[in-house]
């Protein structure tokens, strides 16, 4: 899954929950599991999600939702391995988008 958002410094939990098609209570809940997410709040107490939070919540997703991780070893991976773990992800991702983009052009001929 790969997520489209616009390049902003701040994303508020309903364009979060409503990129990663899920409930806002899932993305609370995950920041409540999960130490690298770690949005900001204002004085209301909204969440403000930075781009680095949203890089977390996409290796968060792909380990419990596409590689069916539970939670506890979803953790403990990413406490493990997290440079590994998000080095390969990020060039999982890349190589999604240029095959995406060749199946464009194959269409398209």
């Amino acid at each position: 899954m790969h997520v489209e958002l616009p390049e902003k410094r701040y994303y508020s939990i309903g364009e979060v929950a409503a990129a990663f098609d899920v409930n806002t209570s899932l993305i609370r809940f995950w920041e409540k599991e999960f130490d690298v997410i770690q949005p900001k709040k204002n004085a209301k107490g909204n969440r403000k999600f930075t781009p680095q939070d949203i890089k977390n919540l996409e290796l968060i997703y792909h380990l419990v939702k596409e590689r069916g991780f539970t939670l506890d070893g979803a953790r403990t991976h990413l406490k493990e391995n997290k440079h590994k773990t998000l080095d390969n992800f990020e060039i999982i991702r890349k190589l999604e988008t240029v095959k995406s983009e060749l199946l464009k052009i194959k269409d398209n001929l």
